[in-house]
């Protein structure tokens, strides 16, 4: 079950870097690519996002998993 935990952990850890290196600090996806003007995460931004935030949330249980299961 640990092995199990710890190669879901690989994974997230991997999708989750990738996530993030996606967002553009400072940014939106918008700007990064040619619109100047202030907008609100909209389409696959708002998608990047809210992925970022859930699969940090499940990096954070599957660690504390794997340290407390035996």
């Amino acid at each position: 079950m640990n092995f199990v935990l710890v190669i879901v952990q690989i994974v997230v850890s991997i999708i989750l870097s990738a996530l993030i290196l996606i967002q553009a600090k400072g940014t939106g996806l918008g700007r990064t690519f040619g619109q100047g003007s202030y907008h609100s995460k909209r389409g696959v931004e708002i998608l990047v996002f809210k992925s970022t935030v859930f699969l940090a949330f499940l990096f954070v249980i599957v660690s504390v998993a794997t340290q407390l299961l035996p």
